[in-house]
C-alpha cells in the first residue's frame, strides 16, 4: 500500500478518536455512567495524542495503523457488555 494511504488513515484514526472522545464527554455530562465513559475515552485519547504526533512529525506508521484499528473495532464490538460490567463493578 501507499504512502498516502497510510496517512490517510492515521488522519481517520486522529479524527475518529477526537470524535469518540467527544462524544462520550457529551454522554457523560447528558447522565450516562462517569466510569465506564471515562475508561472507554482512556484508549481514544491515547490514540489521539499518538496519531497526532505522527500527523505533526509526519512520522506514520503501518503498525500504529493496525493496532489503531483493532483498538477502534475491538472497542466497539465490547463496548456495551464492557460499560455494563464496569458498572456493575462500581455499584457493588
Amino acid at each position: 500500500m501507499s504512502h498516502r494511504n497510510l496517512v490517510i488513515l492515521t488522519k481517520i484514526i486522529l479524527f475518529y478518536s477526537i470524535f469518540y472522545i467527544i462524544m462520550k464527554t457529551i454522554a457523560i455530562f447528558g447522565g450516562a455512567w462517569f466510569v465506564p465513559n471515562l475508561l472507554l475515552m482512556i484508549p481514544f485519547l491515547i490514540l489521539g495524542i499518538i496519531s497526532g504526533i505522527q500527523v505533526k512529525r509526519e512520522n506514520y506508521s503501518w503498525w500504529f495503523v493496525g493496532i489503531g484499528a483493532a483498538v477502534i473495532i475491538l472497542t466497539r464490538i465490547y463496548e456495551t457488555e464492557f460499560s455494563v460490567w464496569v458498572q456493575q463493578q462500581v455499584i457493588s
